[in-house]
């Protein structure tokens, strides 16, 4: 029995000792495997979040500039609608640029016309016809030339800090559509953020003292943010999500028929002296190509910059632009801050940013409290790791005894 018994002990004790390395050895891979991956996650991470801050500066500086190129501009050139019908044109720079990067980033490479007919399958399977045209893109540069319109019109009677705040509110817009139009999800906190929308809308123009040109200028910039709004909405409820081919594509479409069938407003503008200027070289053609040039940075880095970063951080880019042109109207024009203007921005801000939120934000924090209560509570860790370790040395115990007993 014993010369039995110790070959069996032997045994077991070198089958559990095989067992026990080859564990080890696996947990130890695994750990490895896990901290690799753990490493790379984050390495694609912090790269993305590196591209994000600089997303964050090129969005805000580009917003702002551009801005602050069209206040300037019509001060020697009076004629927003021009500046806007000039803009829209470069639009159609978008799907040329596109093809320019599908080059030189794609391996297979197609011709132009491939290209062309590949992204027009985004209009249906007949392409890119008279009907879908008239039906799915015309409404919509109907629609950005209208946005862009009332937003110039509005630099026109106030400053440009207050434009800029105020059109933060088209995301506020965004959501209540989208939850109307689309039924998309109920937030408690996108209402409060749509809610501080309004009534930072209400205090700046209390700010002012409810003056005409201030009213004036208060109500173009929100019809402003309301077609952008109304833009965004009724193109995912039409047209769907677009990829980077055929968003380029669209736009380009949308400069295209800009400068084809909307041509003949600006000249009829000029002939009746609504939109007058003496001659050519009173234009100032480096303000207007400016405020183009940043215009189109802007929507290729809205529309194009979530292939490298987090939409979030590129919707921050929009925010900061209020005290980067805060600060310029500080020192270049006779701006007033009071009380009620700084509150009126800070609450329209603060809804903007509640409005980035994501859908499970509550989940988020939830999770969060309670891996920081973990960490702050080392007895219950301690306790718990003491129990497993307890169980652990009496299963051995009884392994061992049922062994010598058989």
């Amino acid at each position: 029995m014993l010369r039995d018994d110790r070959p069996r002990e032997n045994a077991v004790g070198t089958t559990a000792g095989q067992a026990s390395g080859g564990g080890a050895g696996t947990d130890v891979g695994s750990t490895k495997r896990r901290l690799r991956c753990c490493v790379k996650v984050t390495a694609v991470q912090v790269q993305k979040a590196l591209w994000g801050v600089a997303m964050v500066m090129c969005v805000c500086s580009s917003w702002a500039g551009s801005t602050q190129l069209a206040k300037l501009a019509f001060k020697q050139f009076d004629a927003p609608f021009t500046l806007t019908w000039f803009a829209t044109t470069w639009n159609g720079l978008f799907f040329p640029l596109y093809y320019i990067g599908h080059l030189l980033k794609n391996p297979e490479r197609q011709t132009p016309r491939q290209r062309f007919r590949e992204c027009c399958r985004f209009f249906g399977d007949d392409g890119l016809t008279a009907k879908v045209f008239f039906t799915k893109v015309a409404p919509f540069g109907l629609l950005w030339i209208l946005t862009n319109y009332l937003y110039l019109q509005a630099l026109r009677k106030i400053n440009t800090t207050d434009v800029s705040a105020l059109f933060c509110c088209n995301k506020a817009f965004v959501f209540l559509l989208s939850w109307i139009v689309l039924r998309d999800r109920f937030m408690g906190v996108r209402i409060v953020a749509a809610i501080l929308a309004i009534a930072g809308i209400v205090m700046m123009t209390y700010a002012d003292g409810f003056h005409s040109h201030s009213v004036i200028g208060i109500t173009l910039v929100v019809a402003s943010a309301s077609m952008s709004a109304l833009y965004k909405v009724l193109f995912k409820l039409v047209l769907g999500s677009a990829k980077f081919g055929e968003a380029a594509l669209f736009l380009s479409i949308v400069g295209a028929a800009n400068f084809v069938f909307i041509s003949f407003v600006p000249v009829i503008l000029y002939f009746t002296h609504i939109e007058y200027f003496d001659s050519p070289d009173d234009i100032p053609w480096a303000y207007l190509c400016g405020v183009a040039a940043l215009l189109l940075a802007f929507n290729i880095l809205v529309n194009f910059g979530i292939a490298i970063t987090y939409p979030t951080l590129i919707s921050l880019g929009i925010v900061l632009s209020v005290p980067v042109n805060a600060m310029v109207d500080l020192y270049t024009c006779d701006i007033h801050f009071n009380t009620v203007r700084l509150i009126a921005i800070f609450i329209i801000c603060l809804g903007f940013l509640m409005l980035l939120l994501p859908e499970d934000w509550d989940q988020c924090l939830i999770q969060l409290s309670t891996r920081l209560r973990k960490r702050d509570d080392p007895v219950d860790g301690a306790g718990e790791a003491g129990m497993t370790s307890g169980l652990n040395r009496s299963r051995r115990v009884r392994t061992s005894m049922s062994t010598f007993t058989h």
